[in-house]
């Protein structure tokens, strides 16, 4: 049975270094990280999201500032609600909640975000900074909280197989270009699968570290494992349970109990990369504010 990658544990201590160094930035130098979530609309999982960004900030002693706007918000509006915060020195990273609606041109949004506050690392500016391995900008948040659970439980990919199932801007790509940096904690040899991939089964069964991020439930099987082989679950996706209190569960796109069988670490849905994300972005905000502020 595969050793448990708990990512409720490993964002916990990240998130309690970053709450320590927050409180060296604040009693050194006087000065408070602060992150700006701004949503769009009313989509309940983001209203989740946003609630939960909200909570880790402040808890890490940050300064946090959210802003809800109504779903007929036109897009002059938000973007001048950006601008605002782009010259606001008490803000420091500007995340916008995605989905917005169907009127928002999200690529536009992105675009209007000051590079030095995109803590998503969505701007192109970041994305790029990225891919040729320059460690001064931003890392995407879930593929970095893949990176460092990896990193975390001892597993160096340097050397090996790392299969990433799923070609997202959000988590596919960005994680190929940090694992197949020349750096620590990469180094690794990275395919891509994704719809049009016809011998999914076949690569799947090369990994060493094999990825899963295409939004299926229990996509991948016991059988798609290598006997050995490192399985993260990026997917969450939610189906009905009766038995459930709330109605439904959370699953990822790996068929747990089968892939446990044949994984040396394997990551849980829920519990596994959910919990990096946040801590990541606070990371990012972090890192953020020292440079705005020229604080090493």
């Amino acid at each position: 049975m595969a050793n448990l990658i708990d990512g409720k544990e490993i964002s916990s201590q990240v998130n309690q270094e970053t709450a320590r160094e927050v409180e060296e930035l604040r009693s050194r130098h006087g000065l408070q990280p602060g992150l700006a979530v701004v949503l769009v609309g009313e989509d309940p999982a983001s209203q989740v999201y946003v609630k939960m960004k909200e909570k880790r900030t402040l808890e890490l002693g940050m300064h946090s500032e959210k802003h809800v706007l109504p779903a007929e918000t036109s897009q002059g509006e938000l973007l001048s609600l950006i601008e605002k915060l782009n010259q606001d020195p008490r803000i420091n990273g500007i995340l916008v909640q995605s989905p917005a609606p169907p009127h928002i041109d999200e690529k536009e949004v992105i675009m209007k975000i000051d590079p030095a506050k995109d803590v998503d690392c969505f701007h192109p500016f970041n994305v790029g900074k990225m891919l040729i391995g320059d460690q001064d900008g931003f890392f995407p948040c879930t593929p970095w909280g893949v990176i460092t659970l990896l990193k975390r439980s001892g597993i160096d990919p340097a050397g090996k197989h790392a299969v990433i199932i799923g070609r997202s801007n959000i988590v596919g790509k960005p994680l190929m270009a940090l694992l197949m940096q020349k750096s620590a904690g990469a180094n690794a040899t990275v395919t891509v699968c994704h719809s049009r991939t016809p011998n999914i089964k076949e690569l799947c069964l090369q990994g060493d570290i094999v990825i899963a991020a295409m939004g299926k439930p229990e996509f991948v099987k016991g059988e798609m494992i290598k006997p050995g082989a490192v399985v993260v679950d990026v997917g969450i996706n939610r189906v009905d349970d009766p038995e459930s209190p709330r109605g439904y569960r959370l699953i990822g796109d790996v068929d747990y109990e089968q892939a446990a069988e044949k994984a040396s670490w394997i990551t849980p849905v829920p519990g596994g990369v959910g919990p990096m994300t946040i801590a990541m972005l606070l990371r990012n905000t972090l890192k953020a504010c020292r440079k705005q502020n020229q604080v090493e």
